[in-house]
């Protein structure tokens, strides 16, 4: 199942992820064969389920810390990072125009 320009277009603002390249765009395509596969099961008078665990009261555990000050190494895991903070998504990133993106579609 091909995926349009304008479907590339509104994925990709509403998760600021770029498919400029056509190794992108065929890992959604498979992504949306896979989801395609629910529409293959019978859900007829089956209601909708809050959770798998809703017939089952649920319990908070403690938050136990078991280790800490680590922030040096977590960061060293960023790919951008600003003082002591993580940056992500890069918000506003310039995505390429619709023509260009055209082109990674019809090689797919």
């Amino acid at each position: 199942q091909k995926v349009s320009v304008e479907v590339l277009d509104h994925l990709e603002h509403l998760a600021l992820v770029d498919f400029r390249d056509s190794e992108g765009v065929e890992r959604l395509q498979k992504a949306i064969q896979f989801a395609d596969q629910l529409h293959e099961v019978n859900t007829d008078g089956v209601e909708p389920m809050d959770s798998v665990l809703e017939d089952r009261c649920l319990y908070l555990r403690e938050d136990d810390v078991t280790e800490g000050n680590c922030t040096k190494e977590l960061l060293e895991n960023a790919r951008e990072k600003v003082e002591e903070y993580f940056v992500a998504p890069p918000g506003n990133i310039p995505l390429p125009k619709l023509e260009e993106r055209d082109t990674f579609l019809q090689g797919s």
